[in-house]
C-alpha cells in the first residue's frame, strides 16, 4: 500500500478491555484483529492492572467488566473518563440490576451490555459506541425506563390520544429499540421515526423518552392489545 493511500484511510478505533476471564480476553483479542479499521491495544485482567495502563496510549474505547479480583470496575470507569475524556467506556458484564446499572452510568459508562454477546457481537457495539451511539442491553433498558417512568410526576393535563402506529413506535422503544432498530421492524425510515416520536412526545406532553414511556403505561398503550 502507498504512503498516499495509507494517509487515505481512517485511523483504527483503538481498543482495550479489562476483563478477568482469560477465554474472553482472547476471544475479544481474536474478533478485534480480525475487524477491519480496528486494534487491541491492551487487555487488563484486574483493576489495579488497568488503572495501569490508562497512563499509557490515547483509547477510543474501553470496555469494563465490574466484577474484577482485586475491587470493582467502576474505579476503572471513573479513572478513564479523568486520565482519557475522548475515550468512550462500555460496561461488559453479568451484572443487569438497577444498581449495578445506575452505578457504571453515574461513573462515566456510555453503554452497558451483558455477557450474552458474541465477540463478533460485542465488536459490533464497539463501532457503535464509536460512532456516538450508547449500546445498551434492551432489558435492562426496559428495567430503567420504567423505574425512572414510575417516579416521574403525571402531566397537569390529560394527554392526546396516540394513533395506532404512534401506539406502536412506543412499545417498541419502551422496549430499548434504537430508531434504527424501530424503523427496520416498522418498515420505515429512520426519519420517520423520529417523526412519530415528536408526535408522541407532543401529544403526552414529555420532553424525554422515559417520560413517553411512564405515560404510555399509564395510559395502558403498552399493551399489546
Amino acid at each position: 500500500m502507498s504512503a498516499l493511500n495509507a494517509a487515505a484511510l481512517p485511523p483504527s478505533i483503538r481498543v482495550a478491555m479489562v476483563e478477568d476471564d482469560a477465554a474472553s480476553r482472547h476471544a475479544l483479542a481474536d474478533a478485534v484483529a480480525q475487524a477491519p479499521g480496528m486494534r487491541m491495544a491492551w487487555a487488563a485482567a484486574s483493576r489495579g492492572e488497568a488503572l495501569a495502563r490508562l497512563q499509557g496510549e490515547p483509547l477510543d474505547v474501553l470496555l469494563v467488566d465490574l466484577g474484577l479480583p482485586d475491587g470493582t470496575g467502576l474505579d476503572v470507569i471513573a479513572a478513564a473518563r479523568a486520565a482519557l475524556p475522548g475515550c468512550a467506556v462500555m460496561v461488559s458484564t453479568i451484572f443487569g440490576d438497577e444498581t449495578h446499572v445506575l452505578r457504571a452510568i453515574e461513573a462515566g459508562a456510555m453503554g452497558y451490555v451483558l455477557k450474552d454477546l458474541s465477540a463478533a457481537e460485542l465488536v459490533a457495539e464497539i463501532r457503535s459506541l464509536h460512532a456516538g451511539g450508547s449500546p445498551i442491553n434492551p432489558l435492562v433498558a426496559r428495567k430503567l425506563l420504567l423505574r425512572q417512568a414510575a417516579r416521574a410526576p403525571a402531566p397537569a393535563h390529560p394527554p392526546a390520544p396516540l394513533s395506532a402506529r404512534e401506539a406502536e413506535v412506543l412499545r417498541l422503544v419502551a422496549r430499548g429499540y434504537t430508531a434504527d432498530e424501530v424503523a427496520a421492524a416498522l418498515g420505515v425510515s429512520p426519519h420517520t421515526v423520529q417523526t412519530f416520536v415528536r408526535r408522541i412526545y407532543t401529544k403526552l406532553q414529555v420532553g424525554s423518552r422515559a417520560e413517553a414511556v411512564r405515560e404510555g403505561q399509564r395510559q395502558g398503550w403498552l399493551s399489546e392489545g
